[in-house]
């Protein structure tokens, strides 16, 4: 293969990497401005969340797109064959991340009311561990660490315990405030997708590990001790 073939494919391939981490730290920007939105009951803020989810949406189809290319006219094998998959598969837990947080913003806007400070907390500290870890993982691709990766498979169980107490308290406010039982069922679908988000971090972190290593992590994903989340 001549040298500016080999120059070609390692370029397509850097782009790939380049795209994903475009598209991460989009869905981390979304995340943060949709918790904001709802905490400080910032209707302007979520609709300009919600209208920039396209943008995530687009670079999804640009990755895939970039992938099918390679596969088909690189034939890639081993180990660059496991980039490329990889890519894809981590391209989507990005915008399932980007869809979860347009809904935050959208139930923003339904949940329109003053937040005790508890569930300000809460919510704020779980979105805060999501948040942490998506960076975390997302380090962990760039890098090809193995060992970032298993630190945010390990710390999903601290989500599903985050989450848990969230739902609690807004569970008991609901139950003290009738008149808010429609806000309240939407805090605590926000409750939910953040824990569906600590779970696709989970996810990338799996596929980085295989990225990596050629293995799958051994053992059960680790989840919350009690409660709401786990069912237990």
């Amino acid at each position: 293969m001549t040298t500016h073939i080999v120059k070609s494919y390692e370029e397509q391939l850097q782009n790939l990497n380049n795209a994903i981490v475009q598209m991460g730290g989009l869905a981390e920007t979304q995340l943060e401005n949709a918790v904001n939105a709802l905490i400080d009951r910032d209707s302007e803020a979520a609709d300009t969340t919600i209208g920039r989810d396209d943008r995530i949406d687009d670079l999804e189809k640009n990755i895939e797109e970039k992938v099918v290319d390679l596969i088909a006219f690189r034939q890639p094998m081993a180990i660059d064959l496991r980039e490329t998959v990889s890519a894809m598969k981590i391209s989507s837990d990005l915008e399932r991340i980007g869809d979860l947080s347009k809904n935050i913003a959208k139930r923003s806007r339904s949940a329109n009311i003053e937040l005790p400070d508890d569930i300000k907390k809460n919510i704020k500290a779980a979105a805060n561990l999501v948040q942490k870890n998506l960076k975390l993982v997302l380090d962990s691709y760039v890098d090809r660490d193995k060992e970032k990766a298993m630190k945010v498979w390990s710390s999903d169980e601290e989500i599903d315990d985050l989450v848990n107490v969230t739902m609690n308290s807004i569970i008991q406010f609901m139950s003290k405030n009738k008149n808010n039982i429609k806000a309240s069922t939407h805090l605590l679908f926000v409750s939910k997708n953040l824990e569906r988000m600590g779970d696709h971090a989970t996810n990338i972190a799996e596929i980085v590990y295989y990225l990596v290593t050629g293995n799958n992590i051994d053992g059960d994903r680790p989840k919350g001790t009690t409660g709401v989340v786990t069912g237990r």
